[in-house]
């Protein structure tokens, strides 16, 4: 065997042994079991509902429970109205486990067990950020969580064996470890996701209202910012509820932003109100340049969008010309026209590439619809 095919072998390799036990057969803890199982990890499932556990040990994730079952570590990944009264039974049945959560809340839980006087010693919370927009075991992936951040919340009565397990866990899956309390998280995805979903929530409302004349003219841009608002209202009520007061913050602070820039928009030719508007979109300028972009760096890219023929096989020509030509694509994203044989694909790529990408792509013959040097 060679020593490159040792390396692999060893980088494979789970860090986690013995037997994990996942609570909850959906997508999260559907794509655990997957993931874990990839590494060679036996993985019992368990589930409320018999035919949503039936569906995922069908689809590999993981299997039954039997009586002799001594897991090591158990997840749970339940809805959060229940988060807690799971995360309870899971620490009195199985004395000797270590207990994590993948809940995307992290103090409402931790707090209504320590009302309840449960010894939380066994208990670390956690959160993948990572989902897909359809749930249920039948969309989990094995590779759900790669690169992407798995949140951490130990505190000062974590065993460092515990939370090693914690830790292989999120390492096995492929996720990225990051320290949090469970303040400083709740706060962080109240900013960064719950409050999204409010916000896109509500402008996507007033879709439901417009005439048809209005929706002929969506772009990209309405699509951006209302992706977000196809997801369960059955789902955030509960996560919104969880974390009320860290959104409630920020939706406030929202609106007092509102408020100075209404005026201003209100009486345009007003002194000083051209300068409120252009305060707020550089202000925003400035926290979307704050956004950690491939590999977590905070890089700004150039844009291009690139016409492409709506037939089989130009998408993949053009990422094949684009390598040739030794550019390399950060990210893309996709319009189609309304009506229009064609579509619009905006490639962003480092600032140093863009020129020679244009010319290369229009010697090739690629029609090039703008750029951010336009």
């Amino acid at each position: 065997m060679s020593d490159s095919h040792d390396a692999r072998a060893r980088q494979n390799a789970a860090r986690l042994s013995g037997t994990v036990r996942v609570v909850g057969a959906g997508l999260l803890g559907a794509s655990i079991g997957h993931a874990l199982r990839a590494k060679g990890v036996d993985v019992v499932l368990a589930d409320a509902s018999p035919s949503q556990l039936r569906l995922a040990i069908d689809y590999g994730a993981g299997r039954a429970a039997r009586e002799d079952d001594a897991p090591r570590l158990i997840v749970v990944a339940v809805p959060p109205d229940v988060t807690a009264d799971v995360i309870e039974a899971e620490l009195a049945a199985h004395p000797d486990a270590v207990v994590t959560d993948v809940a995307s809340v992290k103090l409402e839980p931790f707090d209504e067990l320590r009302r309840r006087g449960i010894d939380l010693t066994r208990y670390i919370g956690s959160h993948p950020l990572a989902g897909r927009e359809r749930g249920g075991a039948i969309s989990a992936r094995a590779d759900l969580f790669i690169g992407r951040p798995w949140v951490v919340c130990r505190d000062e009565q974590t065993r460092p064996a515990d939370l090693a397990l914690v830790e292989a866990l999120a390492l096995d899956v492929g996720a990225l470890l990051l320290e949090m309390t469970p303040q400083e998280h709740d706060r962080a995805v109240a900013l960064t996701s719950h409050v999204p979903q409010v916000v896109a929530s509500l402008l996507a409302g007033r879709l439901a209202e417009a005439d048809e004349g209005s929706l002929r003219l969506a772009g990209q841009g309405v699509r951006d910012t209302t992706r977000i608002a196809a997801s369960a209202p059955e789902l955030w009520v509960q996560i919104l509820g969880a974390n009320a007061a860290p959104v409630v913050e920020l939706l406030d602070a929202l609106a007092g932003a509102r408020r100075e820039v209404a005026p201003a928009l209100r009486a345009p030719a007003a002194p000083g109100a051209r300068r409120a508007v252009a305060d707020a979109i550089r202000q925003g300028n400035e926290g979307v340049e704050r956004l950690p972009g491939k590999h977590g760096q905070n890089r700004r890219f150039e844009t291009m969008v690139v016409m492409v023929d709506d037939t089989p096989g130009q998408l993949g020509r053009l990422f094949g010309e684009l390598g040739e030509l030794g550019v390399n694509v950060e990210d893309l994203r996709l319009e189609h026209s309304p009506g229009a044989q064609f579509g619009l694909a905006e490639i962003s790529v480092a600032p140093a590439s863009l020129r020679g990408a244009i010319e290369g792509l229009e010697e090739r013959g690629w029609r090039i619809a703008g750029n951010t040097n336009d």
